[in-house]
This record gives C-alpha cells, sequence and structure tokens, in this order.
C-alpha cells in the first residue's frame, strides 16, 4: 500500500511539473499596455453599463440593452441601425449629409429616468473638427433635439440635463450651447470676453489639478447658473519645452510656476444662462490662495468655495451669495502646523437642504461630518484628536463616521432610508469597500462581498449600485446589489487568460516593521518563475513612495504591474513596499515627510532591503531599485544615498530638485525654498552627484510638463562636476508618461539595462 502511495505522489509530481511546462511564457507585448497582445490576455470587462434613473442599461456597438436588476435578463431597447437611419432621415436640409453614422453606441448616455431619449456626441462629415450634440428618442424613434458646439475641437464637456444645455471649452475660451428647436441652430453663448485674453484660461481645472480640482465648470442644481474658474497665468513664467519635430525647433512654452516662485491668479465667475450675464465672487485679491472643491446650495442661491492660504495650513470654508457675488460668511475654519488638504466638496442631504456633509482629516483620517445651517455657532478655536490640528465651527456640526479608517467617497444617498452610500477602507487599507451609512445612528452595513477592491455606480434612488469587484483572487466580477446590503444578481465574471495559459509567479503580501519600528508596512514579494529555493537570485525593489499613492492593493496580482510579472519570468525577486508618506493610512502617517522629503521614506525602503537580505535565496549583493516620478526622485536618491545597498538603478521622469517642481504639490509637502532652505538642500540630488557608485540611469518624456527636463538635465550636469557616470535615455516629445508603442519600448530598454548590469 505505502508503494502504491509512492507511485501516486510521483505521478502528481510529474503532472505538476508537466503542468508547469506546458504554460507558456509571456512577452512585454502580453503584460504592457500598448503591447500588441496586452488587451487579449487583460480579463474581459462589461462595458457600456449606466444607470437609465434606477434601471440599469448596457451602451454596447450594435445595440442599447435594459437589464432587470433581480434577474440580470436583458431588453433591447434601441438598435444602431435604428438610430443611423434617423440620423439620415432627420436632418435639416443644411444638415444634410453632414452628420456621420454612428459605428457605436457605447459612448451614448440617458440622462432623464422619465424620457425615452439617448445622446450623444458627433463630428461633423465635411467639417471634422465641428462637433454635434444629438437627442435621439428611441421610443419615437426620431432624432427631436440637435445642436451645434460652435468652434474646432470642443472638450471639457459639462451637461446639464437639468436645462439641456452643454458648457464646453475651446482653447481657453468657454462656451454655453443651448437646448432648442434643432432646425434654427441655435449658437453657442461665450462667457468672459468676446475677444481672446493673453495667458487667462476659462473653464478648466486650475491650481495644476490638486485639492480634488478635476474640472472647471459647475452646474447648479437646478441649472440656471454656471459656476466656472477663471485662471489668469499672465504673470507666472514661462518655461520653455522645445519641440523637435520641426525643421528648425520651435519653441513651445508651458505655463509653470516653480516652488516658491509668482503663481497665477484664480477667480470664480457665476454665469447666468436665461440673461447670459457673468457675475465674479468677491472674494478679494486672489494672489497667493487657493480656491477649490466648489459646491452649489439647493436653492441655488448659495455658492461654497473651501479656500486656502498659499502655506495649505489654514483652510475657510465660505459661503458667496450666487446673484450679488458678496461673501456671506464662513462657515468652517481649519489649520494644521504641517498642511490642511481638502479634497471633497460639501454635499447637502436631499431630505434636509439645510445640512450638509463636509469631510476633513482633522482626526487623522478623513471622516463625514455632518453641519446644520440653521444652527449658528460663536465659533471656539478647539484641536482635533490630530494634536497639529485646529479647527472652528460656526454651525453646529456632527461626527458622522470616526476611526482609524478614512472615507474615501461619498457615492450618492439613498433617501427614502435616510442613508449615504460611502466608499471606505475599513475592511483594509488595502481594499476599497462600499458601505450603506444611516445618517441617524451612523450604523454602517457592508455592501457586497468583504473580500476585494470595489468600484460602484448608484442608482439614482440609491436602493440598487452596479457593483465592479477585483481581487487577487477575482479577476473581475460585475454585479447588481440592492444597498440593503442583501444579495444580488451577477452579471458577468471574468477568467484571466494570463493566469490560464502562462507561467506566472507567486506573489504573497505581508508586513514589516518600517524604520520607527512601530509602524506596520505592507509589502509585495513576488519570487522568480520556476522558483528554486536553492538558487541565489538578484532582487529589484520598484518604488514611489509618495503622497496619494498607495503600490498594493488586494486586486489583480496585488497590483504588480506587468513589468513586474516579466521581470521574475527574467530571474528577479521582485519587491514593493508601501512606505510612510503614502496614501490610505491617515494623515500621520503621510505628513510625517513634511518639509524633508525622501528621507523618512528611503528609510522605510532600507528596511525593505534588509528584509531582502534577510531571504536565503536573494543576493544580498545585487539589489536594484526602479521607479517613475516620485519613484524616480526615490530610485535617484537610494542610488545616491545608500549606494552600498543599492548597486543598479533605473529612474524614471525623477525629481532632481523639489525648487524647480511646481507651487501646489511642491509647497505643500515642502513648503518654499526661502522658508525651508534646508529640506530642499537635503532633497537636492545633485549636492549628492559625487555619491554615486553603482549604475544609473535616468529616463525622461522629452516635453515633459510634470517633472520638467530641467531636472534631469541640471543633474547631468552635477555628475559631470563630481565625475560621476550616470547613463540617461530621452523619448523625444513625450510627456511625463510613455504610452502606446513607446510604453513597450520603455519597458524593453529598462529590463535591457537590469539584465546588462544586475545579473
Amino acid at each position: 500500500m505505502k508503494r502504491i502511495f509512492q507511485i501516486i505522489a510521483l505521478f502528481c509530481m510529474i503532472a505538476t511539473v508537466s503542468s508547469a511546462q506546458e504554460k507558456k511564457a509571456f512577452t512585454l507585448n502580453d503584460v504592457i499596455p500598448g503591447g500588441s497582445n496586452y488587451y487579449n490576455l487583460v480579463p474581459k470587462s462589461l462595458p457600456g453599463l449606466q444607470w437609465w434613473g434606477d434601471v440599469c442599461v448596457r451602451t454596447d456597438i450594435e445595440d442599447i440593452k435594459k437589464i432587470d436588476n433581480k434577474s440580470g435578463k436583458e431588453t433591447v431597447i434601441a438598435t444602431l441601425e435604428e438610430v443611423n437611419k434617423a440620423l439620415k432621415g432627420d436632418m435639416p436640409y443644411q444638415l444634410t449629409g453632414h452628420i456621420k453614422p454612428l459605428h457605436t453606441l457605447m459612448s451614448a448616455s440617458m440622462p432623464w429616468a422619465d424620457r425615452n431619449i439617448i445622446t450623444f456626441t458627433q463630428y461633423d462629415d465635411c467639417t471634422p473638427a465641428q462637433k454635434y450634440m444629438v437627442w435621439y428618442d428611441f421610443g419615437k424613434k426620431k432624432i427631436v433635439n440637435l445642436f451645434k458646439l460652435q468652434g474646432e475641437g470642443p472638450t471639457n464637456f459639462d451637461f446639464c440635463k437639468e436645462n439641456g444645455y452643454m458648457a464646453y471649452t475651446i482653447g481657453n475660451d468657454l462656451y454655453v450651447a443651448h437646448e432648442g428647436d434643432f432646425s434654427t441652430m441655435v449658437n453657442p453663448k461665450v462667457t468672459g470676453n468676446q475677444q481672446p485674453e493673453k495667458d487667462v484660461v476659462y473653464g478648466q481645472a486650475v491650481h495644476r489639478n490638486e485639492f480634488g480640482i478635476m474640472k472647471g465648470t459647475f452646474w447648479s442644481p437646478k441649472g440656471t447658473y454656471l459656476a466656472f474658474y477663471r485662471m489668469d497665468q499672465s504673470m507666472v513664467t514661462d518655461y520653455p519645452q522645445v519641440n523637435t519635430t520641426t525643421r528648425i525647433a520651435e519653441l513651445v512654452p508651458d505655463k509653470y510656476p516653480m516652488a516658491g516662485m509668482t503663481s497665477h491668479k484664480v477667480t470664480v465667475g457665476v454665469y447666468n444662462v436665461k440673461d447670459g450675464k457673468t457675475t465674479y465672487l468677491q472674494a478679494g485679491d486672489p494672489t497667493d490662495r487657493y480656491f477649490t472643491n466648489i459646491s452649489w446650495s439647493p436653492d441655488e442661491k448659495s455658492v461654497f468655495v473651501i479656500e486656502l492660504n498659499r502655506d495649505q495650513n489654514h483652510a475657510q470654508l465660505v459661503q458667496y451669495d450666487a446673484v450679488s457675488g458678496q461673501k456671506m460668511g464662513v462657515l468652517y475654519e481649519e489649520k494644521h502646523t504641517r498642511y490642511v488638504e481638502p479634497q471633497h466638496p460639501l454635499i447637502f442631504l436631499p431630505w434636509d437642504d439645510s445640512q450638509f456633509i463636509y469631510q476633513t482629516q482633522r482626526d487623522g483620517f478623513n471622516h463625514l461630518y455632518v453641519m446644520d445651517t440653521k444652527t449658528k455657532l460663536k465659533g471656539d478655536w478647539k484641536t482635533g484628536k490630530d494634536s497639529e490640528d485646529q479647527y472652528c465651527e460656526y454651525l453646529k456640526t456632527t461626527p458622522l463616521t470616526e476611526g482609524n479608517w478614512l472615507v474615501q467617497d461619498v457615492l450618492g444617498f439613498n433617501a427614502s432610508r435616510k442613508e449615504i452610500v460611502i466608499a471606505s477602507t475599513e475592511v483594509s487599507p488595502l481594499q476599497t469597500n462600499i458601505f450603506s451609512l444611516n445618517v441617524k445612528n451612523g450604523k454602517r452595513t457592508l455592501i457586497g462581498i468583504a473580500d476585494g477592491t470595489h468600484q460602484a455606480k448608484l442608482s439614482a434612488s440609491g436602493t440598487y449600485l452596479i457593483d465592479y469587484l477585483t481581487s487577487n483572487s477575482v479577476p473581475r466580477e460585475i454585479s447588481i446589489l440592492p444597498t440593503t446590503g442583501k444579495k444580488g444578481v451577477t452579471l458577468f465574471t471574468a477568467t484571466d487568460p494570463l493566469k490560464e495559459g502562462y507561467n506566472l509567479p507567486e506573489i504573497t503580501i505581508g508586513t514589516i516593521k518600517a524604520a520607527d519600528g512601530e509602524t506596520d508596512l505592507y509589502y509585495r514579494l513576488i519570487k522568480p518563475v520556476n522558483f528554486d529555493p536553492n538558487k541565489k537570485y538578484p532582487a529589484i525593489i520598484y518604488v514611489y513612495g509618495g503622497p496619494h499613492a498607495q503600490m498594493i492593493h488586494n486586486t489583480r496580482f496585488y497590483d504588480a504591474r506587468g513589468w513586474d510579472l516579466y521581470m521574475a519570468q527574467q530571474g528577479y525577486v521582485m519587491l514593493t513596499v508601501d512606505n510612510r508618506g503614502s496614501d490610505n493610512r491617515g494623515i500621520k502617517f503621510e505628513n510625517c515627510t513634511f518639509r524633508h522629503l525622501g528621507v523618512e521614506e528611503m528609510k522605510d525602503q532600507v528596511e525593505g532591503a534588509k528584509f531582502l537580505q534577510s531571504l536565503p535565496y536573494v543576493d544580498a549583493d545585487k539589489i536594484g531599485v526602479h521607479g517613475w516620478s516620485f519613484g524616480g526622485f526615490m530610485t535617484t536618491n537610494l542610488m545616491l544615498t545608500y549606494p552600498d545597498i543599492f548597486k543598479v538603478g533605473v529612474a524614471g521622469g525623477p525629481v532632481i530638485d523639489w525648487q524647480f517642481y511646481e507651487v501646489m504639490y511642491g509647497e505643500r509637502y515642502m513648503d518654499t525654498p526661502q522658508t525651508n532652505p534646508e529640506g530642499y538642500k537635503g532633497s537636492n540630488l545633485r549636492l549628492k552627484a559625487g555619491n554615486l557608485k553603482g549604475r544609473l540611469e535616468i529616463i525622461i518624456g522629452g516635453m515633459d510638463p510634470t517633472c520638467v527636463p530641467q531636472h534631469s538635465i541640471s543633474f547631468l550636469r552635477a555628475c559631470i562636476d563630481a565625475g560621476t557616470h550616470p547613463d540617461f535615455f530621452i523619448y523625444p516629445e513625450d510627456g511625463h508618461n510613455m504610452m502606446g508603442r513607446d510604453r513597450v519600448h520603455l519597458h524593453e530598454h529598462i529590463t535591457r539595462y537590469f539584465l546588462d548590469h544586475l545579473k
């Protein structure tokens, strides 16, 4: 009997080895976005899902289907053939033959729950840059409205379903196109001056997209007004980017305010769509101030702005009269010895127009607070749970969430149950989970399973959501779930072609202690493909390490990138550590790096290197490092500060000297060069150029607008002066990141460097 079990065990071992051998090796074209086979090997999805009120619909190539929320059954409600027939037959005579037929319905929207209307934009067949917005009634099977988006190259679209108007920009100008009888082709109105103003930008994101700013227009709840940003950059220095594709290289200046230098000035306008008049908020001199998180009161009488000083250590929630622009008062203030960083506009409760949700990190983690406009307070300064934070409330304020976890987003409301639907890290900082939150008692109900990272789209009434789930064990699962926490219906479950057909490495996650000896840091460890515990392998640390980024999540491959997997196939141990200073662990975890970027972060990465050196299968003398952007700064810094540990590095788009970085981000974490000279000196990598011992390659985009080329070029000069020899590679005309085929070429180049120098 014992002999039989031995034979069976031997057979199973042979079968396992044979199965592994049958699986294929992968190439960079398989695992890097832009690769020729990349999209064939990522888990499939179910695109085009959206809410039509409380009805889930799927806009596909050939048709639009509605989906039963309980059974998942699909029913076709409109087809591409019907839409194109209407486009051909319902056009006014002056547009006959102008509107191109659609090739897909995937970009269509259904903004009105009570109307059988789909909307989409389409180009003019005769003037390709000219665009139209089209409304198609799938009940009547006809085009019921069409209006032109005037000018060429419109962008920054912001459609208001309450009034049927579209705000958009062309160049630096802001336009508003009207709903109307399409046969009259009503022209857009222009906000701002009729003649373009040099270096003044309307209706676009400002402050370089910091403070959660992702757009520049904000419709009022009923569509009566449009608030918008006006950014005057005339006083900002031109950074001389150069386009080398022309016969003689051309100067392409970019407005780039560097830390400690003159920044742009922002004002907020309010455009009345009925009379076409614009009023600007009377906020005072905008010099050295930030205007963030614009929101409206439900009655459209007030506009709210969170304003910060240039030091970014004092925030005020300010209320303005929407008609006159006059300042009505400050509703809340917050100060921090390091920085205050508002990321979210206030949100009024749909069942009580006098109360709104405000988000702040004053207790150490981003949480929700209910503020009551009916109950005014004198306003006394208090100290938060984070002892460096002080706040002053001028309205009655009630904490709604608390704990050592953070609210990441408010998805909306279930008004009938008086609940808020939120995304948070309550289950784990490695995940996003969705909860319904009862405003009255604070009770939270988990929606969907606890495992994995969830994203969601909430229906109009908040009774259902579309849940997108991924984890290390679930490639992708899409479901419709009731927000009561009960079980829903699964619409789609994906397999992973890469896991099924290719020989992949083992990936594990765990924790190590930070350099402070107390804080747990998460790591991701990838062993080489066909791992042999008796061998010694070289190792590479992939690092980012900066604010607002986290490299490890409970997602596919625990967030490991395709290049990490590929290098494991080449025989490298791959490690990533989310050091102190990174995201989703609370304000103290992040701001311990304040005024001295790189110092604490590098100490934690060295703990990761020590962890690698403790592993019996890692060659302790062959440790490399690679990162991009902040990770490029970290890579270069580690190579120069700890040259006896890190032997080979590839730094992409690195910050070299923080005085060359932009005002908003740079000064938040470093203050100005004038007020923090020692911090800037300690983080200036040009001063460490003589420390280079190993092989370091720097790679940049030739027109990088984020980490401008001056960083790397000045470092090369410093290395020449110091007698050290980094390598350098440039992607002409590329920006901060390489895309498409350039991205594959980039990772081929990075791979070659490590294969050549860290074997």
